[in-house]
C-alpha cells in the first residue's frame, strides 16, 4: 500500500484553505447583492440631498425676491440712516416721503427690591413652593418658585419659560446687592409689566425708565403713532424701522422743528435686470443639480454610465412642474411671458438664458410689465413656490420622504450585512470543527495503518537463528 503524500500538520491536508473557499462560495451571492444595493441606495440618498439643497436655495431666493420687491425693479433709500432703515416688500410703488421721528416706542421694564446677598440670595426660605405672577396686556404668566430657590434660579426659570412670550429677565448687581429686572420685547403704551403672587418679589418693585410709550412720527406732515418701532403699514409695501429720534437744528430746542429725512422708492432698471438675472442663475443652478444627478455619460469605448437618479420619475415630475410655470402667462400688461422680454429656455438642458438685446428693449419700454410677471399672488414667484411645495416641505415633502425611505433601506442592508457576517462566522467555526475532527480521524487511521503494516512486515520476515 503506497504512502499518502500530504503537506499539512497531522494529515497534511490544507483544511484552512478548504474552509475559506467553502465560506466564500456561500457568502459571495448575498454579499454581492448587499454591496450592489448599498452602493445604489447610498448614491441615490446623496443625490436626493443635493437636489433638496438646490431646491431649498431656489425657493429661498424666490422668498427674498418676493420680500424685497427687487424683482419689480424698485429700490428704497433714506437720507438719514441713523433715524430709520427701509426695506421693500410686495405692493411697493415709486414715491417720495418726508419722515420725522419725534419719539421711539419703548418697552416696559420693572425691577424688584434689592437683595443684599446678591444673585444667590434665597428668595423662598419656606418649605412650600410660591408663585410669581408676571402680568402684561391682560395676560398672566406664572413662575413657580420652589423652596430654597435663589434670585438667579428665578431669572433662569422666567427666561426658559417665557422668552417666546416676549418676556426676559436679568439681574443687575452693584455694591449694595442684586435685583431682578423683568423686561418686555413688546413695546408701546399699555404694555406695562406688573408683578404679583406670593413670593415677596412683588413687594417694593420699581418701574425702570418710565412707562412704555408709543412711537410718534409724521409722514409728509401727518402725525401718526405706533406701538412698535417697525412700521409695516405706514407706506404700502415699505417696511420702516425707526432707530432714533430725528435731530434738531443746531441751537434749536423747539420739538416741532426736528429735521425731516426723505424716504424714496424709485424704479431702477439696473436693479430689475440684476434681479431677473438672479432668478435665472438660481433656476439654472437647480436645473444643473437635477441634470448632474440624472445624466447618462457616454464613455470613450461607446458604453454608457448612468447617474444615481437617471430615469427617476420624481425628477421628471419636478422638472415638468417647473417648466409648466415658466410657460404660463402672467401679469396684466403687454408682456405676459418670459420669452417676450428675452428670457429663453434651452430645450435640451432646461436652463434659462437672457437675450440682452430683447431684454434691454423690454426694460426701456415696459419695466412695470416685467415686475408684474413675477410679482403678485398669481405671479411666477408665487406659482413656482406652490409648484415645488410638495417636493420641498421638510419631513413630509416628496424628497424628504425619499430620503427617509433610502435611509431606512441602508440601515436594513447594514442589518443584513451584520447577519450575513455572523452567519458566515458560524459556518466557518462549524466547518473548521468538522475538518479538525476529520484530521483527527485520518491521523488515527494513519496510525492504525502503520501499526498493521509493521505487524504484517514482521510476520512476512523469515526468522533467523
Amino acid at each position: 500500500m503506497g504512502d499518502i503524500s500530504v503537506s499539512g500538520p497531522v494529515t497534511g491536508i490544507d483544511t484552512q484553505s478548504i474552509v475559506t473557499a467553502l465560506v466564500n462560495a456561500e457568502q459571495a451571492p448575498k454579499q454581492s447583492q448587499i454591496n450592489k444595493q448599498s452602493q445604489t441606495q447610498t448614491a441615490q440618498l446623496s443625490s436626493i440631498g443635493k437636489i433638496q439643497a438646490a431646491l431649498d436655495a431656489f425657493r429661498g431666493a424666490m422668498d427674498t425676491m418676493t420680500k424685497d420687491a427687487s424683482i419689480g425693479g424698485l429700490t428704497a433709500a433714506t437720507t438719514d440712516a441713523n433715524v430709520s432703515t427701509v426695506t421693500l416688500g410686495a405692493g411697493a410703488s415709486a414715491g417720495s416721503y418726508l419722515l420725522v421721528v419725534n419719539q421711539l416706542a419703548t418697552a416696559s421694564k420693572i425691577a424688584t427690591q434689592n437683595f443684599a446677598g446678591g444673585a444667590k440670595s434665597v428668595v423662598n426660605s419656606g418649605s412650600t413652593a410660591t408663585t410669581l405672577e408676571i402680568s402684561q396686556s391682560g395676560k398672566s404668566y406664572g413662575v413657580s418658585v420652589p423652596p430654597g430657590a435663589t434670585l438667579q434660579q428665578v431669572r433662569d426659570s422666567i427666561n426658559a419659560q417665557y422668552s417666546s412670550a416676549g418676556l426676559s429677565a436679568n439681574i443687575l448687581t452693584d455694591a449694595t446687592g442684586s435685583r431682578l429686572v423683568v423686561t418686555s420685547t413688546n413695546t408701546g403704551a399699555g404694555t406695562d409689566i406688573t408683578l404679583g403672587g406670593n413670593t415677596g418679589l412683588e413687594a417694593g418693585t420699581t418701574v425702570v425708565g418710565g412707562p412704555p410709550v408709543n412711537a410718534k412720527y409724521t409722514i409728509d406732515g401727518t402725525a401718526q403713532e405706533s406701538k412698535s418701532n417697525t412700521l409695516t403699514e405706514a407706506i404700502s409695501g415699505v417696511t420702516i424701522k425707526l432707530t432714533a429720534v430725528s435731530a434738531l437744528p443746531t441751537g434749536v430746542s423747539d420739538e416741532s422743528k426736528r429735521i425731516a429725512s426723505t424716504i424714496t422708492v424709485t424704479r431702477s432698471n439696473d436693479t430689475l435686470k440684476s434681479s431677473v438675472k438672479g432668478f435665472v442663475d438660481t433656476y439654472n443652478a437647480l436645473m444643473t443639480a437635477i441634470g448632474t444627478e440624472t445624466k447618462v455619460t457616454t464613455n470613450a469605448d461607446g458604453s454608457t454610465t448612468s447617474a444615481a437618479l437617471t430615469g427617476d420619475a420624481t425628477m421628471r415630475s419636478l422638472q415638468s412642474a417647473l417648466r409648466n410655470e415658466l410657460n404660463s402667462l402672467a401679469g396684466s400688461g403687454t408682456l405676459k411671458s418670459l420669452a417676450q422680454f428675452g428670457v429663453n429656455t434651452d430645450q435640451t438642458t432646461g436652463k434659462l438664458s437672457i437675450d440682452d438685446k430683447v431684454f434691454g428693449a423690454a426694460i426701456a419700454t415696459n419695466p412695470t410689465d416685467i415686475g408684474g410677471i413675477f410679482n403678485g399672488d398669481n405671479g411666477l414667484l408665487a406659482r413656482m413656490k406652490t409648484a415645488t411645495d410638495s417636493y420641498a416641505l421638510s419631513g413630509t415633502g416628496v424628497l424628504a420622504s425619499r430620503s427617509s425611505t433610502l435611509t431606512a433601506n441602508i440601515k436594513d442592508l447594514q442589518v443584513q450585512q451584520d447577519s450575513l457576517t455572523a452567519r458566515m462566522a458560524a459556518l466557518k467555526t462549524s466547518l473548521t470543527a468538522k475538518y479538525t475532527t476529520m484530521n483527527s480521524l485520518v491521523a488515527q487511521l494513519t496510525a492504525q495503518r502503520s501499526s498493521v503494516m509493521t505487524t504484517l512486515n514482521a510476520l512476512n520476515n523469515p526468522k533467523t537463528d
